[in-house]
């Protein structure tokens, strides 16, 4: 069975929804933050990095959420999470891509500047500045990458677990989530999904 690693709240919840929308089993191990378990030696055997998440497959393991969504897709290809067309399946990863260089790096610099920079007054500038970089970034994704209820208008793909989950980031990122009706309407849409529901209901978000 597939196990995957995961901190409540983080990008691992895309991972987590996307194997309940595959419906490939697998076991949930939570990583606690708290206590910083991610920088131990016994987690850092599996992944070096020290983040979340890793998925650990028969073939070994894997991470970064891109690669982790595409992995899930391929092993479950009935369940159409990819599109058969080839510019749509770029559509799609455009937007995952925008996310995973963009948006998410955004968020990040309002608790983890001291991945970028060594002073604290560094550290300050980045926390103050992350509304407007997840603003600019809702914006865009606002006009740019919604043309439906999902990413890919009635399609649900990959995309759609990636930018749910980093939309939950946003009412703690201090953006005003009422300036953005396509993402509301996303959003709203996606908690009715069983996948989030079950997701949720582990305590994964």
């Amino acid at each position: 069975m597939l196990k995957l690693f995961y901190a409540p709240n983080t990008i691992s919840v895309a991972t987590a929804i996307t194997l309940h929308e595959a419906d490939l089993p697998f076991e949930p191990i939570k990583i606690n933050f708290a206590t910083a378990e991610q920088t131990k030696p016994k987690y850092l055997t599996i992944n070096p990095k020290g983040r979340v998440p890793a998925l650990v497959t028969d073939q070994g393991t894997l991470t970064e959420t891109g690669a982790l969504l595409d992995y899930i897709a391929a092993q479950a290809p009935a369940s159409g999470l990819v599109p058969n067309d080839a510019f749509q399946a770029a559509r799609m990863r455009e937007v995952m891509y925008y996310l995973a260089s963009t948006m998410h790096v955004n968020h990040a610099h309002k608790l983890r500047g001291h991945r970028w920079a060594d002073t604290p007054a560094s550290h300050r500038d980045m926390t103050a500045k992350a509304t407007e970089t997840m603003t600019t970034s809702c914006t865009y994704i606002e006009t740019n990458s919604l043309t439906g209820p999902y990413v890919l208008g009635e399609a649900f793909s990959l995309a759609d677990p990636y930018l749910f989950t980093i939309c939950t980031w946003l009412k703690g990122d201090g953006v005003d989530c009422a300036a953005f009706d396509k993402i509301a309407r996303f959003m709203a849409k996606m908690e009715t999904r069983a996948s989030v529901q079950a997701v949720r209901a582990a305590g994964i978000l």
